[in-house]
């Protein structure tokens, strides 16, 4: 079964998208195969990867048929069907992409009003709930197979969100060294929980055992530091005490641990530490690739080459530490399920 993940910070404005894309790409030029899913309302990821007339071809004139994430949800928008099939657009022969759209905040209230309904075991509410779940299932399974999907949500704890998490195997959290960062671990870390619990009941009042429903596991995968450029209002010494902090907290409201690590650096829920690399995003901008794949056509020559090389090293790594993480949680996990079978005491994750 292919591994879920979604980038979510409550907080926006710290590079998320950006690393979305990024991180797709070098998983791709690691071999995998990688399905993207763009379920911000923002759409940041789709406007990344696509050209203009790209996506005025996804986003016609016309909103009755547009081929994003939206038209896949049209008739449970409507109230006139289920899910219908995904669109995907290929960027290369390693990604597909779900695109999003604009209109995606329409669903919001309809995923709100079946939250509650849930609780009473109607069955359109499940439908409705679990939608993001089957749509990547089936985007998979037209298009696949696949390595990995990853998501891409926005910056808020709201319904749409609620129902994408739900429907990933794990989540990571890029961070900013600041203190909103710290702010948005101590709301993120419980309200994910309460999510997983809620969800838990109402798993038990499903009255369709054929539907395919996520299990909502949403497991925390770890963090990624994403440092800013630091600027004069922004000396050393205050990123290192936002950075300093943020392993205990992750260890606390995340993964609701008490031990706390001495820092990031020997934190193995510290991803990676990711540079800014300002210098390349205009460029990479403009010849619509991303930074480590820049050449001396696109205007990266000198010491641009070598923030390419630097940056692909850098995503590498952090690519190369994500898949190992999964492999390592999956295979405690395992091992886990195994002993309780043993002993007589199934359970699930």
């Amino acid at each position: 079964m292919t591994t879920t993940i979604a980038f979510f910070n409550n907080k926006g404005g710290v590079g998320k998208t950006t690393l979305v894309y990024h991180f797709a790409h070098i998983l791709a030029d690691l071999g995998h195969r990688v399905l993207l899913l763009d379920l911000d309302p923002q759409s940041n990821l789709t406007a990344m990867c696509l050209g203009e007339e790209q996506l005025e071809e996804i986003w016609p004139d016309s909103a009755e048929h547009p081929m994003s994430i939206l038209g896949c949800l049209r008739p449970i928008i409507r109230g006139i069907g289920d899910i219908a099939d995904p669109r995907t657009t290929a960027l290369n022969d390693r990604i597909a992409l779900v695109p999003g759209d604009l209109g995606l905040s329409t669903f919001e209230d309809k995923l709100s009003d079946a939250w509650p309904r849930a609780m009473d075991g109607d069955e359109s509410a499940f439908r409705t709930l679990s939608a993001f779940h089957r749509a990547a299932r089936r985007a998979a399974a037209i298009e696949g197979p696949f390595d990995l999907v990853v998501i891409d949500v926005g910056p808020n704890l709201g319904a749409i969100n609620r129902a994408v998490l739900l429907a990933t195997d794990f989540v990571v959290t890029p961070l900013a060294p600041d203190l909103f960062s710290i702010q948005g671990l101590r709301n993120l870390g419980p309200t994910l929980a309460g999510w997983r619990r809620n969800w838990a009941d109402r798993l038990e009042r499903n009255p369709d055992p054929t539907l395919d429903l996520p299990q909502g596991r949403a497991r925390p995968l770890g963090y990624v530091v994403m440092q800013a450029g630091m600027r004069l209002s922004r000396p050393v010494r205050a990123y290192e005490k936002w950075v300093e902090r943020l392993p205990g907290e992750y260890s606390r409201s995340m993964l609701a641990q008490s031990a706390v690590p001495p820092d990031f650096s020997a934190d193995p829920a510290c991803l990676g530490v990711m540079r800014h690399y300002q210098s390349l995003m205009p460029l990479a901008q403009d010849a619509q690739r991303p930074m480590f794949h820049l050449r001396p056509a696109d205007g990266a020559i000198g010491a641009h080459m070598d923030a390419v090389r630097r940056c692909g090293d850098d995503f590498r790594l952090l690519a190369k530490t994500i898949l190992s993480r999964i492999q390592s949680l999956e295979t405690d996990n395992k091992k886990a399920h195994t002993g309780l079978r043993v002993s007589g005491n199934p359970s699930s994750y």
